[in-house]
Protein backbone atom coordinates (compact mmCIF):
# COMPACT_ATOMS: atom_id res chain seq x y z
CA UNK A 1 0.00 0.00 0.00
CA UNK A 2 1.32 3.44 -0.81
CA UNK A 3 1.98 6.14 1.75
CA UNK A 4 -1.51 7.50 2.21
CA UNK A 5 -2.81 10.05 4.66
CA UNK A 6 -4.25 7.37 6.94
CA UNK A 7 -0.81 5.82 7.45
CA UNK A 8 0.38 9.17 8.76
CA UNK A 9 -2.79 9.53 10.81
CA UNK A 10 -2.09 6.17 12.44
CA UNK A 11 1.48 7.19 13.20
CA UNK A 12 0.31 10.47 14.71
CA UNK A 13 -2.29 8.70 16.85
CA UNK A 14 0.33 6.36 18.34
CA UNK A 15 2.79 9.20 18.91
CA UNK A 16 0.13 11.29 20.69
CA UNK A 17 -1.05 8.29 22.71
CA UNK A 18 2.55 7.62 23.75
CA UNK A 19 3.10 11.24 24.78
CA UNK A 20 -0.02 11.02 26.95
CA UNK A 21 1.69 8.30 29.01
CA UNK A 22 4.16 10.97 30.14
CA UNK A 23 1.67 13.84 30.50
CA UNK A 24 -1.05 11.86 32.34
CA UNK A 25 0.61 8.73 33.75
CA UNK A 26 -1.99 8.42 36.54
CA UNK A 27 -4.68 7.60 33.96
CA UNK A 28 -2.65 4.62 32.79
CA UNK A 29 -1.54 3.60 36.28
CA UNK A 30 -5.20 3.30 37.33
CA UNK A 31 -5.88 0.63 34.73
CA UNK A 32 -2.72 -1.46 35.14
CA UNK A 33 -3.46 -5.04 36.11
CA UNK A 34 -2.42 -5.69 39.70
CA UNK A 35 -0.56 -8.87 38.73
CA UNK A 36 1.96 -6.91 36.63
CA UNK A 37 5.03 -5.54 38.43
CA UNK A 38 6.63 -2.10 38.12
CA UNK A 39 3.50 -0.23 37.02
CA UNK A 40 5.11 3.18 36.51
CA UNK A 41 8.00 1.69 34.54
CA UNK A 42 5.61 -0.27 32.33
CA UNK A 43 3.46 2.80 31.68
CA UNK A 44 6.50 4.83 30.64
CA UNK A 45 7.95 1.99 28.53
CA UNK A 46 4.64 1.48 26.76
CA UNK A 47 4.52 5.21 26.06
CA UNK A 48 8.02 5.09 24.60
CA UNK A 49 7.05 2.07 22.52
CA UNK A 50 3.99 3.84 21.13
CA UNK A 51 6.05 6.89 20.22
CA UNK A 52 8.82 4.86 18.59
CA UNK A 53 6.41 2.64 16.66
CA UNK A 54 4.38 5.63 15.52
CA UNK A 55 7.53 7.29 14.19
CA UNK A 56 8.60 4.00 12.62
CA UNK A 57 5.46 4.00 10.46
CA UNK A 58 6.62 7.15 8.69
CA UNK A 59 9.71 5.57 7.13
CA UNK A 60 9.74 2.77 4.57
CA UNK A 61 12.79 0.94 6.03
CA UNK A 62 11.19 0.72 9.50
CA UNK A 63 7.53 0.42 8.54
CA UNK A 64 7.23 -3.40 8.64
CA UNK A 65 8.97 -3.60 12.02
CA UNK A 66 6.71 -0.85 13.32
CA UNK A 67 3.60 -2.65 12.05
CA UNK A 68 4.60 -5.92 13.69
CA UNK A 69 5.46 -4.01 16.87
CA UNK A 70 2.08 -2.27 16.90
CA UNK A 71 0.23 -5.56 16.42
CA UNK A 72 2.23 -7.17 19.24
CA UNK A 73 1.74 -4.15 21.49
CA UNK A 74 -2.01 -4.14 20.89
CA UNK A 75 -2.13 -7.87 21.67
CA UNK A 76 -0.34 -7.24 24.97
CA UNK A 77 -2.70 -4.34 25.72
CA UNK A 78 -5.56 -6.85 25.57
CA UNK A 79 -4.40 -7.88 29.06
CA UNK A 80 -5.40 -4.44 30.30
CA UNK A 81 -8.75 -4.56 28.51
CA UNK A 82 -9.65 -7.95 29.98
CA UNK A 83 -8.41 -6.90 33.41
CA UNK A 84 -10.68 -3.85 33.32
CA UNK A 85 -13.64 -6.18 32.70
CA UNK A 86 -12.75 -8.30 35.74
CA UNK A 87 -14.29 -6.11 38.45
CA UNK A 88 -15.95 -2.79 39.25
CA UNK A 89 -12.74 -1.45 40.78
CA UNK A 90 -10.61 -2.54 37.81
CA UNK A 91 -13.00 -0.82 35.39
CA UNK A 92 -11.79 2.58 36.66
CA UNK A 93 -15.35 3.86 36.43
CA UNK A 94 -15.81 3.14 32.73
CA UNK A 95 -19.18 1.63 31.77
CA UNK A 96 -19.10 -2.04 30.90
CA UNK A 97 -20.48 -1.46 27.38
CA UNK A 98 -17.54 0.82 26.60
CA UNK A 99 -15.04 -1.72 27.94
CA UNK A 100 -16.63 -4.42 25.78
CA UNK A 101 -16.54 -2.15 22.74
CA UNK A 102 -12.80 -1.66 23.18
CA UNK A 103 -12.11 -5.34 22.48
CA UNK A 104 -13.21 -5.40 18.82
CA UNK A 105 -11.61 -1.97 18.38
CA UNK A 106 -8.26 -3.50 19.38
CA UNK A 107 -8.61 -6.08 16.64
CA UNK A 108 -9.67 -3.41 14.14
CA UNK A 109 -6.53 -1.44 15.04
CA UNK A 110 -4.43 -4.56 14.52
CA UNK A 111 -5.99 -5.06 11.10
CA UNK A 112 -5.45 -1.39 10.22
CA UNK A 113 -1.74 -1.78 10.97
CA UNK A 114 -1.57 -5.11 9.12
CA UNK A 115 -2.85 -3.43 5.93
CA UNK A 116 0.49 -1.62 5.61
CA UNK A 117 2.58 -4.77 5.30
CA UNK A 118 3.79 -5.58 1.84
CA UNK A 119 2.65 -9.14 1.42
Amino acid sequence: MTNTWHLYLMGAIYILAGIMHFIKPKVYLRIMPRYLPFHKTLVLLSGLAEIALGIGLFFEPTRAIAVYGIIAMLAVFLLVHFYMLSSEKASAGFPKWLLLLRLPIQFALMYWAFMYLKV
